[in-house]
């Protein structure tokens, strides 16, 4: 690969949603020379009113003014492809990708339960790149709203080389994205098993709870069967994960291995009520139900892999069929499992009552003063 110009570099963006038009805009204002790819009246509505940002903290909006294309010709040259979308669609553009012959590097920036492999026997392992956009965003009409970092708290952008080496492109693809105001990047060993960590921890699991909620955040949190659901399958999916050998990355996200039920319960509660999950969890769910149910059966593929049995998932999955009704609001008739923090509470009156009964003792012989 010819050496990236980090401070100006070609790049196409292909997909126009609220992701891949942020990137657009960011790329753009940080310098570089940057297209951005859609079709039918998304094409339209950015010709007419180029990408219109809304902060979902702020309220601020910006407007960017990217070169907006239509295709990718089979010579179109460009430093950097970023491939933006949903899985399922990205999967469709790979013909389109491989016709390119005059673009070296392509980074998908989506969820991805399956691997490398499809991208790999369309595109060759030497120009694929992986990572996670690490953001969120939902569109009204034209304008964009969105939830990222700021100077402050930045954002940070995984990406990976699927053999899990950190090459120079890796590095200089890196430095590219890392100039956007609020981003930075991670260059990571084991994007693989990180993709994967993420699927399960929201597409088997938390994704299909929402569902069960009548796609309500507030009523998610105010459901302890769909909590307690949801969160029995994150586990699943992390020993099915372990079972294949994929380690549980980033390493914060183990808390779901050893956290009692009913703390996590608690947790969940208080974040689900958070205004932005809505943004974060909601819009998306909303609109992008057949990448949940593509990856989400990706996940499915990989438990019938193993011996692991995951019936919290299984149950789960049913309330992606329209036609299963949502969990009553309010219910409770999953029982916890509350053996961790009675064993917590087991083990601290055994220790008080140890220590009384050696002060007791040392007070005997005079080796402690009695009470």
């Amino acid at each position: 690969m010819a050496e990236l110009n980090i401070n100006r570099a070609r790049i196409l963006v292909y997909g126009a949603g609220p992701l891949g038009s942020l990137f657009a805009a960011r790329l753009l204002e940080a310098g570089h020379e940057v297209s951005l790819l859609s079709r039918g009246q998304r094409l339209a509505d950015l010709r007419e009113y180029g990408v219109v940002l809304v902060d979902t903290e702020t309220g601020v909006e910006t407007t960017a003014h990217p070169r907006i294309v239509d295709s990718l010709g089979a010579h179109d040259a460009y430093d950097l492809i970023l491939v933006i979308m949903r899985k399922n669609q990205a999967l469709q553009i790979l013909p389109t990708l491989a016709a390119n012959d005059a673009s070296p590097v392509i980074l998908f920036l989506m969820n991805n339960a399956a691997g490398p492999g499809e991208l790999v026997h369309a595109l060759g392992a030497e120009r694929v790149l992986m990572g996670f956009p690490m953001a969120a965003g939902y569109r009204r009409g034209h304008i964009i709203h969105y939830l990222a970092g700021n100077a402050e708290d930045k954002s940070i952008v995984p990406i990976g080389e699927i053999n899990g080496r950190i090459t120079p492109r890796l590095e200089e693809v890196g430095q590219v994205l890392s100039s956007m105001a609020g981003f930075d990047v991670e260059l990571r060993t084991d994007m693989d098993a990180w993709l994967k960590t993420h699927v399960a921890l929201l597409m088997p699991s938390l994704a299909p709870a929402l569902r069960a909620a009548g796609q309500d955040n507030v009523r998610l949190a105010h459901t302890r069967d769909a909590m307690l659901l949801a969160l029995r399958a994150i586990r699943e999916g992390f020993r099915v994960l372990k079972a294949l050998g994929y380690p549980i990355v980033p390493t914060n996200i183990r808390i779901f291995d050893w956290v009692p039920e009913p703390v996590l319960v608690w947790l969940f509660g208080k974040r689900f009520t958070n205004p932005h999950v809505r943004v974060a969890l909601v819009e998306h769910s909303e609109a992008a139900q057949d990448e949940i149910k593509h990856l989400a059966d990706e996940f499915r593929r990989l438990c019938q892999q193993t011996s692991i049995p995951t019936p919290a998932m299984d149950r789960l999955y049913t309330y992606f069929d329209a036609d299963t009704p949502p969990l009553p609001e309010g219910s409770r008739t999953l029982s916890m499992d509350w053996r961790f923090l009675w064993g917590i509470a087991g083990a601290a009156a055994g220790i008080l009552v140890l220590g009384w009964a050696f002060s007791r003792l040392f007070c005997r012989k005079g080796k402690a003063p009695c009470q």
